[in-house]
């Protein structure tokens, strides 16, 4: 979870109160209190506010809160004149933009960094990683509107961020650091992704690095927001969120026509909700009136519809509110946790190990024993990450999600072996060799079963490595088990074997195939094992 850096004079600035009944109020709103400072404080966030990623938000938040300002902040856009186009070679690289204009900034070095640090945050929470949005803050005045969205050739050169020196693109991703941390993200494509201006001045090559051209400083007035992505609505929430954050601190917001459409609007969202339902959920007595107060403090707007609803407006900077509930909790936190008595459960129950878990704790300590790492994949995956890039043929038997809010969790995982494979990835540059394991549920046909996978990856992993931990786990949870030649395309012909239980499959283990290992981006080789677990001798399913 990010961790953002406070600075108290900036703060009291924004909130109009002091530090001490800042710091002492704010964990009651979502908040873990890392260290405090002579200065600053540095405070942990939850990852589904990313609008307190940054002091004006916080500041925000606390306003109402504690009771300063409260009720829904109103944004004024008034247009800019200012078009952007966006090149259609962009549709299966990164499409979709988002932008805006900021104007009259009163950028100090505490402001500066906490808009850096708002970038950086919002680049881990919403654009994970840069894959889905990155951002570019750009001094609007250096620049020359209109400007273009481009595919460009990777040939084409200008002065990165922090050089000197003209650079290629194609150099920016073996060179500049920033290159070499997301260069996964574009080097397969023809073209680059870039954005220029009228007189064909680069100002960033996204999602890897802005040009020197707009640097932001403190003599920055004005300022061009470009938010670019693979996920339009997650564009669009780093756009709000940023403009709203720089409003806060008194700029003002002008929007930017892309492809005639004016962008953002930063209108709230409305919706109805049943006062009823909050108070039933929370235990706690609601009238409307009451119900629309507490919201108002939670910087919604807020007012009784009758017949028991309430109209909520919400910010258009709130992204984590997805369903009435999400609503309810904010009710619950202006209202106080520590208002809620603590009672006893009326049930008492005594609780034992359930035996799945038991099995599975086994399972955990046989790895451990091996020398490998455990790891906990999420259990929502794609069909690209359990299939495509492993070389298997797509299962009609994975359970899909109706209303997917990401194409990143599609699908719940039917294996754990490519999820330790995507993990590999993400650490690919961490230190070799790398042993990790993972056990837990995946789903079929609409039934669960439990399995345990493990990988390494080093230059030396190989067939014999891989055979070696399959059978000390086989003979570990007493399975007595036979090796027959594998079809499994995620691994090597030849360097492949299928474990058999009474004449099953209920496993596989090997090298895996360099196709697959291409497709996790992967440079060195990858011994793996996977195991059904409902093979094991009095399994309790």
């Amino acid at each position: 979870m990010p961790i953002i850096t406070l600075p108290y004079a900036y703060l009291e600035r924004l909130t109009g109160t002091d530090r001490k009944t800042i710091i002492d109020r704010v964990p009651m709103i979502g908040a873990d209190i890392e260290r405090i400072e002579d200065d600053h404080a540095d405070i942990e966030f939850f990852p589904d506010r990313p609008d307190l990623f940054s002091t004006e938000g916080v500041a925000r938040a606390m306003r109402g809160f504690l009771g300063l300002e409260e009720g829904l902040a109103a944004y004024d856009v008034r247009p800019s004149g200012i078009a952007f186009s966006v090149d259609p070679g962009l549709a299966e690289i990164r499409p979709y933009l988002g932008s805006a204009v900021i104007r009259n900034v009163s950028l100090d070095e505490e402001a500066i960094e906490s808009l850096m640090g708002l970038q950086e945050a919002l680049h881990w929470a919403v654009g994970r990683g840069r894959a889905k949005v990155a951002i570019g803050v750009h001094d609007l005045d250096r620049v020359t509107p209109p400007f273009r969205y481009i595919a460009s050739p990777r040939d084409r050169s200008f002065v990165p961020l922090d050089f000197t020196r003209e650079m290629t693109l194609d150099e920016m991703l073996e060179e500049h650091p920033k290159g070499r941390d997301y260069a996964r993200l574009v080097q397969d494509f023809l073209r680059f992704p870039l954005i220029v201006d009228a007189d064909d001045q680069v100002l960033s090559f996204p999602p890897i690095i802005n040009g020197e051209l707009t640097r932001v400083t403190t003599e920055t007035r004005n300022i061009l927001l470009d938010t670019t992505g693979t996920d339009r609505r997650a564009v669009m929430i780093a756009v709000n969120i940023i403009c709203t954050a720089l409003a806060e601190a008194g700029a003002t917001i002008e929007s930017v026509t892309v492809d005639d459409l004016a962008m953002p609007s930063l209108a709230p969202a409305e919706r109805q909700v049943s006062v009823e339902e909050c108070a039933e959920l929370l235990g706690i007595p609601l009238t409307a009136e009451s119900m629309a107060a507490l919201l108002r403090k939670m910087r919604f707007g807020a007012e009784p519809a009758g017949n028991g609803l309430l109209s909520v407006r919400v910010p258009c900077y709130r992204a984590d509110i997805l369903h009435d509930w999400d609503v309810f909790e904010d009710v619950a936190i202006a209202y106080g946790y520590e208002q809620f008595a603590a009672e006893l459960p009326p049930t008492f129950t005594t609780a034992q190990e359930h035996p799945i878990n038991a099995l599975m704790g086994i399972v955990r300590s046989i790895f451990v024993g091996l020398g490998y790492l455990e790891v906990m994949p999420f259990t929502l995956t794609n069909e690209r990450i359990l299939f495509d890039r492993m070389q298997r043929e797509r299962s009609p038997a994975a359970l899909r999600v109706l209303h997917p809010i990401s194409e990143e969790q599609t699908v719940v995982r039917t294996a754990v072996l490519p999820l330790l494979m995507e993990t590999l990835q993400l650490n690919k540059h961490r230190e070799l060799p790398q042993r990790l394991f993972a056990v837990g549920d995946v789903v079929e046909d609409m039934a669960a079963r439990q399995t345990a996978a493990a990988v390494s990856i080093h230059p030396g992993a190989d067939f014999s490595e891989a055979y070696a931990a399959a059978d000390v786990l086989c003979r570990e949870l007493g399975l007595v088990y036979s090796v027959a030649e594998s079809e499994d395309p995620a691994f090597i012909d030849g360097r492949r074997g299928d474990i058999i239980v009474d004449g099953k499959k209920v496993g596989v283990f090997g090298e895996i195939h360099p196709a697959a290992l291409g497709g996790f981006e992967l440079e060195h080789p990858v011994a793996a094992l996977e195991l059904d677990l409902r093979a094991v001798p009095g399994y309790p399913g």
